[in-house]
């Protein structure tokens, strides 16, 4: 059974995804591609798709009858990149849908860049909902991580710009390798937090 193929259909096709997309879809109308309201929205929507997932299958007791017909590593990665590439999905999507029926603003010339930022808070997410045994600190703990790390840079180290979140897809300093640096960091930080999900699913998984 392969595992990843049918979470993702359930990310991409859930109603999380949608109310997501359609939130994010209003927020560019409103404010456009450079709006601090669209960069703070990105660590809270893309949470909304399939964060949890792991955790109601495992809350309901599904986790049971479905863990046996596809093996561990299939259920937990399938889960994991499931949520990354649909909350990565998420804000591309609503950049374009705005991009073709909105006001005509330039589209922004660093998408790959909002993906991957869009599937680190993703699993970022998927990590603390896993670690925290919450979803309310899955949709919520993206966004205060995101928050601290603006003060952090803001207010203290202001020359630790890869400490800021909105500099991952938005840059305005010159990175070492230019966006190849944002892509390794950013995808560094995706394979950690794949090491600990991983980590935590197996534990739980034991008592499953």
């Amino acid at each position: 059974m392969n595992s990843f193929e049918t979470d993702l259909k359930r990310a991409m096709g859930s109603v999380n995804f949608f109310a997501g997309l359609l939130i994010e879809c209003l927020i560019l109308w409103r404010s456009g591609f450079q709006s601090d309201l669209f960069r703070i929205s990105i660590p809270v929507l893309v949470s909304l798709p399939y964060s949890t997932a792991w955790l109601s299958e495992y809350q309901s007791g599904f986790i049971k009858e479905y863990l046996p017909r596809c093996g561990q590593s299939s259920y937990i990665w399938g889960k994991f990149f499931a949520c990354g590439i649909s909350g990565g999905v998420l804000p591309v999507a609503a950049c374009f849908l705005y991009n073709q029926l909105g006001d005509g603003e330039e589209m922004p010339d660093k998408l790959f860049l909002i993906f991957l930022s869009g599937m680190f808070w993703a699993v970022t997410a998927a990590v603390l909902a896993a670690a925290a045994n919450s979803r309310y600190v899955a949709y919520g703990g993206s966004f205060v991580l995101f928050y601290m790390l603006v003060i952090l840079y803001e207010r203290y180290f202001k020359s630790l710009y890869c400490l800021y979140p909105v500099e991952w897809y938005a840059p305005e300093h010159r990175w070492v390798l230019g966006d190849t640096g944002i892509v390794l960091m950013l995808a560094g930080l995706v394979l950690i937090m794949g090491i600990l999900y991983y980590s935590m699913l197996a534990r739980c998984l034991k008592n499953a």
